[in-house]
């Protein structure tokens, strides 16, 4: 057997020249979106008024597993990619645990994670439709980067709108977006009719993802020449990232490699339903069998403790509605630091994959989060992102039980990016600043009233 080495890079010649489309092999495929007016589901004539048109046709394709990925995307892809898969050595030894632990590491480019895998193939499809722009929303700022990235390649009119907690938090992150040509709102804003809506239904909020996709739909609907794109939650969004998964499995295999446990964290699903899209489709062709674990903040648990329904995908009411699980469009999310995973809802791929108990979640406070962060940079050298350190602790926790249990299982977790420009939240943590909020029976109520009865 070959020694592992403490990196695993592919060859150029062994990354994915394909994306993986899950849903061709799930059997219960994931409910369609909804016309808001009709009820109906929403077809390709439908959706051309928001997305581009190749986007809609991967959107709404759930039949073909394979989709080539275009040239220029895939030389796009070589300034960067192959991502490694880590050996976790040091990790391992501070545990002092049997576990074999890896962590794929999505952080090797300028925007810090993984979401330039999508933003420069959404930017490619709306320069080849021959669009003016794009217009998106971000949380924690990944996204927005990243599109800004992608728009400055293919010169096109980068807007973004940002949640205003994160706006705040993270002012060098929106100042790349700005090096990179786009323009930059904090969410909700006085830019929109619905962002105007929002302010005064909810005066002093610190805005939610939902909230910034209602105004980012507006303002591309409002203009000609341009559509909106984002950074998770839709099928076309996941069908991207799994170069991750992709990725992550040749380079397993290369090694003889095959993980018992399977752990990313959950916002709105575009990491985690990238990594494991490969080994969740052997799962439902029976080749194989992975125990896999969504990881969500405790102060947004859409999936331990959402519902499982359609609902609004935005807080204006603005966008189709998606079956998903979800704590209400109308719920916002306490201002806590891990800003790209506070989304009311959850892939609709990733919801069905769960309500068929084909994958698991869990969720944890966010001092639990930044316990495990801290450990991991110490001994690994670098510093997480707070999206990525849910996956991080849970990793921990099972490296720990096989302590207690002698056994030796392996373990992949997803490390989806840097937290070099989260600084404000490590400065809470190490201050002793830091609180843990959970969301009470009663607050998570006035998120589901706000589901429509359909």
């Amino acid at each position: 057997m070959k020694e592992i080495p403490y990196k695993i890079y592919l060859e150029e010649s062994e990354l994915p020249k394909q994306w993986y489309n899950v849903r061709a092999d799930m059997k219960n495929k994931p409910a369609p979106l909804l016309n808001p007016a009709t009820l109906k589901p929403m077809g390709f004539e439908d959706l051309r008024p928001v997305f581009c048109d190749e986007l809609i046709k991967q959107e709404l394709d759930d039949t073909t597993p394979y989709f080539d990925i275009p040239e220029e995307i895939l030389n796009f892809y070589k300034m960067y990619r192959p991502a490694p898969l880590v050996r976790a050595y040091f990790l391992e030894k501070a545990l002092d645990t049997p576990a074999k632990i890896y962590y794929k590491f999505e952080g090797n480019n300028t925007s810090g994670s993984h979401k330039l895998n999508s933003a420069i193939a959404q930017a490619y499809y709306a320069k080849k439709q021959g669009l003016k722009g794009v217009t998106t929303e971000t949380g924690a700022g990944q996204w927005g980067t990243a599109l800004s990235m992608a728009c400055s390649y293919f010169g096109l009119d980068c807007e973004v709108y940002m949640v205003k907690v994160s706006y705040e938090q993270k002012p060098f992150r929106r100042e790349v977006m700005k090096t990179y040509g786009a323009s930059v709102t904090p969410s909700p804003s006085d830019k929109t009719a619905v962002g105007r809506k929002i302010l005064k239904e909810y005066p002093g909020t610190s805005g939610s993802l939902g909230c910034a996709i209602s105004e980012a739909v507006e303002a591309a609907t409002s203009k000609e020449g341009y559509r909106y794109v984002l950074g998770s939650v839709l099928s076309q969004v996941l069908l991207h990232q799994t170069v991750i998964g992709l990725e992550a499995k040749t380079a397993l295999d290369k090694y003889h490699i095959k993980p018992d446990i399977i752990i990313g964290c959950a916002g709105g699903g575009s990491n985690l339903g990238g990594l494991i899209s490969p080994f969740v489709g052997e799962k439902l062709r029976g080749e194989a069998d992975y125990r896999i674990i969504a990881v969500e903040p405790a102060s947004c648990p859409s999936l331990t403790r959402g519902k499982y329904v359609y609902d609004f995908c935005d807080t204006g009411m603005v966008c189709p509605l998606a079956k998903m699980y979800t704590l209400g469009n109308g719920f916002i999310p306490s201002a806590n630091h891990a800003g790209g995973l506070r989304y009311h809802g959850m892939s609709s791929i990733l919801s069905q994959l769960y309500e068929d108990k084909l994958i698991e979640a869990v969720s944890v406070e966010q001092t639990q989060v930044f316990d495990a962060a801290v450990q991991f940079a110490r001994v690994e050298g670098t510093l997480p992102a707070p999206e990525s350190s849910h996956a991080i602790r849970i990793a921990i926790d099972e490296a720990l039980r096989c302590k207690e249990t002698g056994e030796e299982k392996t373990i992949v977790f997803g490390l989806t990016g840097t937290g070099y420009f989260d600084m404000v939240a490590y400065e809470k943590y190490n201050s002793g600043n830091m609180s843990d909020y959970i969301p009470t029976d009663e607050d998570l109520a006035k998120g589901f009233a706000t589901i429509p009865q359909l």
